[in-house]
């Protein structure tokens, strides 16, 4: 397993990470055996937003004697009522719904406390005004939380908690066909034939910008729906008219600026299994480059998606990097400190640039790579 830092919480975590669906209806026997193969695999990091009493309480059994090997993301104001999940802003309940997987868990800390699930401006105005995140910052002063976080499918919404400066952690669906989309309230949109109907071409640039911000100020990006809820890896489903593969989805999300770790949607053990393979997978099998290059209703002719099809360049830079770092200052408006000593710290700088054209030859995306390394050696200075 591949462990990523996840951004200024300083946590470890593997690149492949669990949701929890797949210990839903299971018995505490089979959820221990979901914990046995992750454990030897070295996944790390659960999320847990269903409040499913019989799974929090199964899960805390399969985490005796290994708590500590283990990031769990945790969620705020998802509760149990009347024999289903329910999203709640009330204060009573999200203290008592937490107090609840705390006890369940058999733990007094998680790791990451998640503001679950907020996907309009108007709600995140109630939260970050509200008695929410004043006890969410409460858990996390006293240590029940080690970071804060929050869920959304909005990068509207995203983008405002991030630039607020309250969030450590943002938990955000990222697949090629997502990324297309403009943010919005309702997350139904998403999945919409109709907003597939007409070719899409390239990524949304707030979606953009939302990568770039969590990468510039050290958010780090926790990724949902990678396959898209399985729409993706079936060629009758997929809105972009041609499934891809498992490791395709999982690379071109960990591909994104700010992203440390993939929550995988496994709903069986053998799902399970196929996201870990990721690990061992050849990068012929994980390069989703040409597949998404000839999506038939689908375009990114001009974006550079990091996916290092330019290299290798004969004098060593490192393109890829170079220009995300470039697009990470073009955002700004300035160089940030930290992308500044990170370009600083590239063996070779775009300035080396020869101009011999190989790299653009091999860009599936047709980016003008030359120009970019023009840019960033004025840019960067070397």
């Amino acid at each position: 397993m591949r462990y990523r830092v996840l951004g200024r919480s300083g946590l470890r975590v593997g690149e492949i990470g669990v949701g929890c669906e797949g210990f839903l209806e299971k018995t505490p026997e089979e959820v221990r055996e979901w914990l046995d193969v992750m454990e030897a695999a070295g996944v790390n990091c659960i999320d847990l937003y269903t409040p499913n009493p019989e799974f929090r309480s199964n899960l805390g059994q399969a985490l005796r004697g290994r708590r500590e090997k283990f990031v769990l993301q945790a969620h705020l104001c998802t509760i149990w009522k009347d024999g289903q999940y329910k999203r709640t802003r009330s204060i009573g309940e999200v203290r008592e719904g937490f107090e609840d997987q705390l006890r369940r868990l058999e733990t007094d800390h998680v790791e990451i406390g998640m503001i679950h699930y907020v996907d309009s401006l108007t709600d995140w105005e109630e939260v970050c005004t509200g008695p929410v995140l004043e006890y969410a910052l409460k858990l996390k002063k006293a240590g029940t939380i080690g970071c804060l976080g929050l869920s959304s499918h909005n990068p509207q919404v995203a983008l405002a908690a991030v630039n607020a400066g309250l969030i450590d952690v943002l938990m955000f669906s990222v697949n090629p066909c997502y990324d297309l989309q403009p943010g919005g309230e309702d997350l139904e949109e998403l999945w919409a034939p109709k907003n597939y109907a007409a070719p899409l071409l390239n990524m949304d640039p707030e979606r953009q910008a939302l990568y770039e911000t969590c990468q510039r100020l050290g958010v780090g990006i926790t990724v949902m729906k990678a396959f898209g809820g399985g729409d993706l890896l079936s060629d009758t489903l997929s809105p972009a008219g041609k499934a891809l593969t498992v490791n395709q989805c999982l690379q071109y999300a960990l591909d994104r600026p700010g992203v440390g770790c993939v929550m995988s949607g496994a709903r069986t053990l053998e799902d399970l299994k196929k996201s870990i393979a990721f690990e061992e997978a050849p990068e012929a099998e994980r390069d989703y480059a040409s597949a998404l290059a000839a999506l038939p209703k689908i375009s990114w002719k001009g974006h550079c998606m990091y996916c290092g099809h330019c290299a290798p360049c004969p004098k060593g830079i490192e393109v890829a990097n170079v220009t995300k770092f470039l697009n990470l200052s073009l955002a700004q408006g300035a160089v940030p400190e930290t992308v500044r000593e990170h370009y600083a710290a590239l063996e070779h700088g775009a300035g080396e640039c020869v101009q011999c054209g190989a790299c653009e030859k091999r860009c599936p995306f047709e980016v003008p790579v030359m120009e970019n390394m023009r840019r960033a050696a004025g840019l960067f200075g070397r």
